[in-house]
């Protein structure tokens, strides 16, 4: 029985790995809009006709659609399970993609890619991890976490030289239609692979689970609801910092084929494929360094380094240079890869299993928001002399404040029952002043159970 459970339990994560390269195909995005350009500056029979400043505003709307569309997905996760959940997200993917294959105007790819295909992306991606993380002990979750969201990173790599093949040979109507049956029955087909483990089921623990487990060893178990978790200040600087490290590395990936084809031309695919890789490798590699490390530790190292490959990005893109420049995206895209497995780690380490869903989903929000709100200003950047710079210059200046307000998660030690409970603002102020020793190497990190959770 135990050999059938643990079998079952990476069956899971196969299926959820899987998945995630199906719908990965939102950072092939790049190809895409370069194709639609091509065609609006081509003109002529069956050509976009679209506002040239309009092309990035599917890929804008599938960011917000896919985060807040997490929100519901995640309920339904905790309510009817993941199977059913990622299959609601298959055949939304697969109506997107029809939809853009019998229409080339605006309206169409706006509803096609941005509202289906990206409600479809947020139902699959919101059923992929969190039964793959329910089969393994908890000093396993950032290696899990970073295995199953690593398909959705690493997607670009088979989906962008496919891409690129399929519109060159058919055209991008037919190229949609195809790439809509094979994700509709992909998606779709993996998703009766995902299961929860059986009622009362407790995965076993390693004989040495690591440090951090060990740090964690005295907190409670946390199943919090979404209010109780909206009351709790960590929240909102995780989805502050969510939204830093997604919205930059987003910025980048949705542009990375144009920045390339000025120095690599009809290969620029490859510099999305790369930047891919490094994508998927910092899912795993962040998730496994948290498991050792700690995840506020972690969130410093990958938003600093990202805060520093922004300032770099400003000498690479004008060299002309194409190896700098896939240097250049491929550690943006491992740096940005590194948020996708270090948020649901935290939500879960915090918050609990239980309205893991849920309360993913409503901070996974940070990611649409901060994807669209950076590529907005952007595109308005961009416009301007000097605009790629200045893009740049402020994604790096957020991200080192990003990497500042990981100080604010550091936690204390428990309290004790005679322990007077201190107030909201003297509980801030103190761990505040305890992440700050921290830092500065005076004071070792040991865990609190927050006050406000004390009573689950």
């Amino acid at each position: 029985m135990s050999e059938t459970i643990k079998n079952k339990g990476w069956s899971v994560v196969t299926a959820g790995l899987a998945i995630n390269l199906a719908l990965g195909v939102l950072y092939a995005w790049s190809i895409f809009k370069g194709a639609i350009k091509s065609s609006i500056e081509q003109g002529g029979p069956g050509a976009f006709q679209w506002d040239i400043a309009t092309i990035n505003d599917p890929y804008a709307v599938c960011c917000l659609a896919f985060a807040f569309s997490m929100i519901l997905a995640g309920k339904c996760q905790d309510k009817i399970g993941p199977a059913r959940t990622a299959l609601i997200g298959g055949l939304l993917v697969g109506a997107g993609f029809l939809l853009m294959a019998f229409s080339s105007s605006y309206a169409a790819w706006v509803v096609g890619f941005g509202l289906l295909a990206g409600s479809g992306f947020g139902f699959g991606y919101s059923a992929a991890t969190p039964p793959a993380l329910k089969w393994f002990s908890p000093s396993k979750t950032g290696l899990i976490a970073g295995i199953v969201v690593a398909g959705f990173g690493i997607a670009p790599v088979y989906i962008a030289p496919l891409a690129s093949w399929l519109i060159g040979a058919y055209g991008i109507p037919k190229s949609m239609l195809f790439l809509g049956i094979g994700f509709l029955a992909l998606v779709c087909g993996l998703s009766f692979m995902l299961v929860n483990p059986p009622q009362g089921y407790v995965p076993a623990e390693p004989a040495d689970p690591g440090p951090l487990a060990k740090l964690n060893a005295g907190k409670p178990k946390v199943d919090a609801t979404v209010s109780e978790m909206l009351r709790n200040y960590k929240f909102y600087v995780l989805w502050a910092t969510f939204f830093i490290g997604s919205g930059a590395g987003l910025m980048v990936i949705g542009s990375v084929a144009g920045l390339a084809k000025k120095s690599m031309g009809s290969l620029a695919f490859l510099a999305v494929a790369i930047m891919a890789v490094g994508n998927a490798g910092g899912r795993v590699v962040a998730g496994v360094l948290s498991d050792k490390i700690g995840r506020r530790a972690t969130l410093f190292i990958m938003l600093a380094l990202q805060a520093v490959m922004m300032f770099a990005a400003l000498a690479v893109v004008n060299s002309g240079s194409a190896v700098l420049l896939v240097l250049l995206a491929t550690f943006i895209g491992f740096n940005y890869g590194s948020n996708l497995c270090l948020f649901p780690s935290f939500a879960k380490d915090y918050w609990g299993s239980k309205n893991y869903g849920l309360n993913y989903g409503v901070l996974f929000t940070a990611w649409g928001v901060g994807g669209f709100v950076m590529g907005k200003v952007s595109e308005m950047l961009s416009a301007q002399p000097g605009g790629l710079g200045k893009s740049f210059m402020l994604s790096g200046v957020l991200l080192a404040a990003g990497a500042a307000l990981t100080i604010f998660l550091a936690e204390l030690k428990p309290e004790t029952a005679e322990a007077k409970a201190p107030s909201q603002w003297e509980e801030f102020w103190s761990e505040f002043k305890l992440g700050m020793r921290v830092f500065a190497g005076f004071e070792q990190e040991t865990v609190r159970v927050p006050r406000e959770m004390s009573s689950f």
